[in-house]
């Protein structure tokens, strides 16, 4: 697995899927290994995916220091990719939580990014966090499942304050579009594939600053879209509309049928839309 080295010293993986023009992917999680992006539905035929494996994930060597797992301290990995690569510019897609990571990349770094895919993607680095509300207004569109009232329990007792495993299993379905062999499989790799130390420091104080984000963002020459499941709360289509408006060249597609994993509930359909973006955009 080809390696390169961040500024701190730690040794970080990245893994290459498919051929041609390469598209910088960072995963979310926070901090799960890049492993369960697969090759995006299919997308790794139609462009070379670099799939980062974040320090402490995967392939990637622990560091020294814990405190580097904060997401802003994240941004000279990315950047040190990009070098290593030796790109001038890089298409750069990122998913769930790693929107945070590419956010932060795209404003200390706006001129090294072409093009910016936001898949179900979070904005904290921007000032806009998802609520037990949007929880809520999504998981009433499950209604009909037949894993409904069972999984829909588990979520008021993770709202009163349960962390129990169990119960986090059991709202799995919410962020599938169906829940059927493939996605259980997909789900049951979760918590090997996830750093939860380095989980809990992503996000911890001091990581944004989402009015300065912000500023970068309004001038960003960029193309960006904004992939939105149709099912997802994480964001609901409406609050990917609301991100979408704070850049100046953005689009927002809904993938309908779908949750927090796109590619996975509809992989013709997200490889046409994410192959359709990077074309337009020059990419």
């Amino acid at each position: 697995m080809p390696v390169f080295t961040a500024p701190d010293g730690t040794q970080l993986t990245y893994h290459v899927r498919g051929e041609g023009e390469p598209l910088l992917c960072v995963p979310g999680g926070p901090m799960r290994a890049s492993a369960y992006l697969g090759d995006l539905g299919g997308l790794a035929a139609r462009r070379r995916l670099i799939l980062l494996d974040l320090r402490g994930t995967g392939a990637s060597g622990v560091p020294a220091d814990p405190a580097t797992y904060r997401c802003d301290r994240q941004v000279a990995d990315v950047e040190a990719l990009r070098d290593h690569l030796g790109l001038e510019r890089v298409d750069l897609l990122t998913h769930s939580a790693g929107g945070d990571l590419a956010l932060l990349y795209a404003s200390r770094h706006p001129r090294r990014v072409r093009t910016l895919i936001l898949v179900t993607a979070r904005a904290r680095a921007l000032g806009v966090d998802f609520t037990e509300e949007h929880r809520r207004e999504a998981a009433a569109l499950r209604a009909a499942e037949p894993w409904f009232a069972d999984a829909y329990a588990a979520y008021e007792r993770i709202w009163a304050g349960s962390d129990a495993d169990a119960d986090w299993d059991a709202v799995a379905p919410f962020f599938y579009g169906r829940w059927d062999a493939a996605a259980r499989a997909h789900s049951a790799t979760e918590v090997e594939q996830t750093n939860a130390e380095a989980a809990e420091a992503y996000a911890s104080p001091g990581a944004f600053s989402p009015a300065a984000a912000r500023a970068v963002m309004e001038t960003l020459d960029a193309p960006v879209l904004l992939l939105a499941g149709e099912l997802d709360s994480g964001p609901l289509p409406r609050v990917a509309a609301g991100i979408a408006d704070l850049f100046p060249k953005a689009e927002l597609t809904v993938q309908p049928g779908s949750g927090h994993y796109p590619w996975l509930d509809d992989p013709l359909g997200f490889t046409r839309t994410v192959s359709a973006f990077l074309e337009a955009g020059g990419s």
